[in-house]
């Protein structure tokens, strides 16, 4: 079977390639770990693939805000080749850093489909340091991502110093109306945190925690799906393996909804391209 083609950027500070990797492995694609410079150069073409990652880390230190150079550095040299990537309805996923960079280049929010403006940001954590937790997640299911298809929540860790989402009233309006607003951060119950802390570990306004452009295929969030890649990876899977050893059920099989948001991609490459 011919093999959905996943590339993640890799280089200048960047640091979970290897775990997005391995999600994207998991979830039945062939990951390629790929240096900028190599895009940049042309030693590799990016047509060639159908998923693009934005790992998360510290790309070129955050000097001039987290994202920023990285962005820079993309729009000036391969710009075109990014947009060909998004003419052709091919996926774009930016992951903690990889999201700053994706709003830093205009490709995120993509409002009235222009992926080159930006109009949102994301900045320093309310809380004045650097967080590194697990969150709850609210979706919504009536967004167009194509990342969190029948998704109605998740729990991620977040590892970010500078992850509030901020944006002007009417971009936030628009962003609601045109259901861009993918993830929210949570309480316990699932409800909308409603800026309360640790909840909401930014203060990202209207807790946003990720968003999609138009057409559901480009997604950037702040927590790290592809870090719960093992039911392990969760705190509390002590407590749900004691739970499912009670129900009588093996524990270690269960598909992670990090997984899941990979597979949704790859499955829809799968019905898209092949």
């Amino acid at each position: 079977m011919t093999q959905v083609k996943a590339l993640i950027l890799t280089g200048f500070g960047l640091n979970c390639d290897h775990e997005t990797a391995l999600a994207f492995e998991l979830a039945g694609a062939r990951p390629y770990r790929v240096h900028i410079n190599s895009l940049v150069d042309g030693t590799v073409n990016l047509a060639d693939f159908h998923i693009l990652a934005f790992g998360g880390g510290f790309s070129w230190g955050d000097d001039h805000g987290a994202g920023v150079i990285q962005a820079v550095k993309l729009k000036n040299h391969i710009g075109k080749d990014l947009l060909g990537f998004v003419d052709a309805g091919k996926l774009i996923i930016g992951i903690c850093n990889g999201f700053q960079a994706l709003v830093n280049t205009g490709l995120l929010p993509g409002l009235d489909k222009d992926y080159t403006r930006r109009s949102v940001a994301i900045t320093y954590n309310d809380c004045g340091n650097f967080r590194d937790q697990w969150v709850h997640l609210t979706a919504n299911l009536e967004s167009p991502c194509v990342f969190t298809r029948g998704m109605d929540k998740a729990d991620f860790p977040v590892r970010h110093g500078e992850g509030k989402f901020i944006a002007e009233p009417d971009v936030l309006t628009a962003l609601q109306a045109n259901g861009q607003v993918v993830f929210q951060y949570a309480d316990a119950t699932g409800s909308p945190a409603g800026g309360a802390f640790p909840f909401n570990p930014n203060g990202s306004l209207h807790d946003i925690a990720g968003i999609c452009d138009p057409t559901g295929k480009i997604f950037g969030l702040m927590p790290h799906p592809e870090a719960y890649n093992h039911v392990t990876n969760h705190p509390d899977w002590p407590r749900r393996k004691q739970q499912l050893k009670g129900e009588g059920q093996a524990f270690g099989e269960q598909e992670t909804i990090g997984i899941r948001l990979f597979q949704n991609g790859v499955d829809h490459i799968r019905e898209r391209f092949f």
